[in-house]
Protein backbone atom coordinates (compact mmCIF):
# COMPACT_ATOMS: atom_id res chain seq x y z
CA UNK A 1 0.00 0.00 0.00
CA UNK A 2 1.32 3.64 -1.41
CA UNK A 3 0.93 5.32 2.07
CA UNK A 4 1.70 8.75 -0.27
CA UNK A 5 -2.15 7.97 -2.10
CA UNK A 6 -3.77 8.11 0.72
CA UNK A 7 -5.73 11.48 1.43
CA UNK A 8 -5.14 12.33 4.88
CA UNK A 9 -1.32 12.04 3.85
CA UNK A 10 -1.56 13.72 0.91
CA UNK A 11 -2.86 16.79 2.91
CA UNK A 12 0.15 16.46 5.42
CA UNK A 13 2.62 15.93 2.75
CA UNK A 14 1.34 19.73 1.60
CA UNK A 15 0.84 21.07 4.56
CA UNK A 16 5.05 20.00 5.17
CA UNK A 17 5.79 21.37 1.54
CA UNK A 18 3.47 24.87 1.92
CA UNK A 19 5.42 25.31 5.56
CA UNK A 20 8.85 24.79 4.03
CA UNK A 21 8.38 27.55 0.73
CA UNK A 22 7.43 29.70 3.63
CA UNK A 23 10.72 29.41 5.72
CA UNK A 24 12.21 30.19 2.20
CA UNK A 25 10.55 33.16 1.77
CA UNK A 26 10.91 33.99 5.44
CA UNK A 27 14.46 33.61 5.21
CA UNK A 28 15.04 35.51 2.11
CA UNK A 29 13.62 38.75 3.56
CA UNK A 30 15.51 38.21 6.88
CA UNK A 31 18.41 38.53 4.04
CA UNK A 32 17.51 41.14 2.35
CA UNK A 33 16.44 43.24 5.78
CA UNK A 34 19.26 45.90 4.76
CA UNK A 35 18.47 45.94 0.80
CA UNK A 36 16.79 49.71 0.09
CA UNK A 37 13.57 49.07 -1.15
CA UNK A 38 13.00 45.66 -0.64
CA UNK A 39 9.29 44.81 0.13
CA UNK A 40 9.06 41.78 2.93
CA UNK A 41 6.76 38.74 1.17
CA UNK A 42 4.94 35.98 2.64
CA UNK A 43 2.47 33.08 1.84
CA UNK A 44 -1.13 33.33 1.91
CA UNK A 45 -2.51 31.11 4.78
CA UNK A 46 -3.50 27.77 3.27
CA UNK A 47 -6.79 26.82 3.27
CA UNK A 48 -7.73 23.75 4.49
CA UNK A 49 -11.44 23.86 3.32
CA UNK A 50 -10.22 23.89 -0.17
CA UNK A 51 -7.32 21.46 0.39
CA UNK A 52 -9.99 18.72 1.62
CA UNK A 53 -12.12 19.59 -1.30
CA UNK A 54 -9.71 19.42 -4.05
CA UNK A 55 -8.28 16.13 -2.25
CA UNK A 56 -11.88 14.58 -1.67
CA UNK A 57 -12.35 14.79 -5.79
CA UNK A 58 -15.84 15.14 -6.89
CA UNK A 59 -17.27 12.59 -5.62
CA UNK A 60 -16.69 13.24 -1.73
CA UNK A 61 -16.67 17.57 -2.12
CA UNK A 62 -17.32 18.22 1.59
CA UNK A 63 -20.27 17.56 3.57
CA UNK A 64 -23.54 16.96 2.11
CA UNK A 65 -27.08 19.07 3.44
CA UNK A 66 -28.72 15.70 4.27
CA UNK A 67 -31.24 17.47 5.86
CA UNK A 68 -33.55 20.57 6.20
CA UNK A 69 -32.42 21.47 9.65
CA UNK A 70 -28.35 21.17 8.42
CA UNK A 71 -26.67 24.44 8.67
CA UNK A 72 -25.64 25.17 5.15
CA UNK A 73 -22.00 26.88 5.89
CA UNK A 74 -19.71 29.10 3.54
CA UNK A 75 -16.92 28.25 1.42
CA UNK A 76 -13.47 30.57 1.75
CA UNK A 77 -12.18 31.63 -1.29
CA UNK A 78 -8.48 31.99 -0.91
CA UNK A 79 -5.75 30.28 -2.81
CA UNK A 80 -2.94 27.92 -2.05
CA UNK A 81 0.82 29.04 -2.11
CA UNK A 82 0.19 32.50 -3.55
CA UNK A 83 2.71 35.20 -2.26
CA UNK A 84 1.05 38.18 -0.62
CA UNK A 85 2.83 41.21 0.89
CA UNK A 86 2.32 41.00 4.83
CA UNK A 87 1.17 44.08 7.34
CA UNK A 88 3.36 46.64 7.15
CA UNK A 89 4.75 47.31 10.96
CA UNK A 90 7.43 49.90 10.11
CA UNK A 91 9.53 51.21 6.50
CA UNK A 92 12.73 52.31 6.65
CA UNK A 93 13.86 55.43 5.33
CA UNK A 94 15.71 53.95 2.46
CA UNK A 95 12.25 51.72 1.40
CA UNK A 96 13.08 48.95 2.80
CA UNK A 97 9.54 47.46 5.33
CA UNK A 98 11.52 44.34 6.78
CA UNK A 99 10.71 43.89 10.13
CA UNK A 100 13.54 41.37 12.01
CA UNK A 101 11.04 40.52 14.53
CA UNK A 102 8.25 40.03 13.29
CA UNK A 103 9.97 37.84 10.53
CA UNK A 104 11.61 35.62 13.62
CA UNK A 105 8.16 35.53 14.81
CA UNK A 106 6.47 33.87 12.11
CA UNK A 107 9.47 31.62 11.64
CA UNK A 108 8.86 30.63 14.96
CA UNK A 109 5.53 29.89 14.08
CA UNK A 110 6.13 28.35 11.20
CA UNK A 111 8.46 26.08 12.67
CA UNK A 112 5.81 24.83 15.79
CA UNK A 113 3.43 24.58 12.73
CA UNK A 114 5.62 22.27 10.80
CA UNK A 115 6.88 19.95 14.07
CA UNK A 116 3.18 19.83 14.61
CA UNK A 117 2.60 18.47 11.09
CA UNK A 118 5.60 15.96 10.75
CA UNK A 119 4.39 14.39 14.53
CA UNK A 120 0.69 13.72 13.09
CA UNK A 121 1.79 12.55 10.13
CA UNK A 122 4.43 9.69 12.29
CA UNK A 123 1.27 9.23 14.32
CA UNK A 124 -0.56 8.37 10.92
CA UNK A 125 2.04 5.85 9.92
CA UNK A 126 1.89 4.16 13.18
CA UNK A 127 -1.90 3.61 13.28
CA UNK A 128 -1.20 2.40 9.81
CA UNK A 129 1.43 -0.05 10.49
CA UNK A 130 -0.71 -1.33 13.92
CA UNK A 131 -3.80 -1.68 11.53
CA UNK A 132 -1.31 -4.16 9.49
CA UNK A 133 -0.29 -6.06 12.28
CA UNK A 134 3.33 -4.59 12.45
CA UNK A 135 3.22 -2.93 15.34
CA UNK A 136 5.58 -0.30 16.96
Amino acid sequence: MDFNNVPIMQMMTKRMSWLSRRTEIIAQNVANADTPGFKARDLKPMNFRELVDREAGPRNAGPRLTNARHLTGTRATQSFDTERAPDRFETSINGNDVSLEQQLTRLGQTQLSYQATTNLYRKHLDMFRIALGRGR
